[in-house]
C-alpha cells in the first residue's frame, strides 16, 4: 500500500511538472521589415491590407482600431489569442495584449501562442510579398 501512495505521488509530481513544460517566454515581433514586391506601391492602407488578408487567412479577426494600429483576435475552441498590431510603410510590429486559457503569467504563455503569432507574421509577409 505505501508503495502504491509513493508511485502515484510521483506520478501527480511528473503531471505537474511536465504540464508546466508547455508555457515559454512570450515572442513579440518587434519592427519586422517590410520587404514588397513593388516598393513605390508600399503605403500605409496597402500595408493594413495585407495583414488583415494574412490574418484572415489564419483565422484571426482583424479591428481596426486607429491608423497604422490593428487589433487581431484568435479563438480556438476555448483559447482565445489577442496581439496588438502596429505598422508604417516600412515595418510592423506584433505585441501581446491579451489572452484567455493561455497560462499567461508575466512574461510566460502557453508555447502554442508563440506558434500562432509566427504563423501569422509568415501569412502577413507572404501577403506584403505580394504588394
Amino acid at each position: 500500500m505505501k508503495n502504491l501512495r509513493i508511485v502515484a505521488f510521483v506520478l501527480i509530481v511528473c503531471a505537474l511538472f511536465l504540464g508546466g513544460c508547455r508555457t515559454a517566454p512570450i515572442q513579440n515581433i518587434e519592427m519586422a521589415p517590410i520587404v514588397a514586391a513593388n516598393q513605390q506601391a508600399r503605403s500605409m492602407e496597402s500595408v493594413k491590407n495585407a495583414i488583415i488578408k494574412g490574418g484572415y487567412s489564419l483565422g484571426w479577426q482583424m479591428s481596426d482600431v486607429a491608423p497604422g494600429h490593428l487589433v487581431g483576435t484568435l479563438n480556438i475552441r476555448s483559447h482565445q489569442a489577442v496581439v496588438d498590431i502596429t505598422y508604417t510603410p516600412e515595418t510592423y510590429s506584433i505585441n501581446y495584449k491579451d489572452s484567455t486559457n493561455l497560462k499567461h503569467k508575466g512574461n510566460t504563455i502557453h508555447s502554442n501562442y508563440n506558434a500562432w503569432v509566427k504563423n501569422l507574421a509568415g501569412a502577413i509577409n507572404r501577403e506584403l510579398g505580394q504588394i
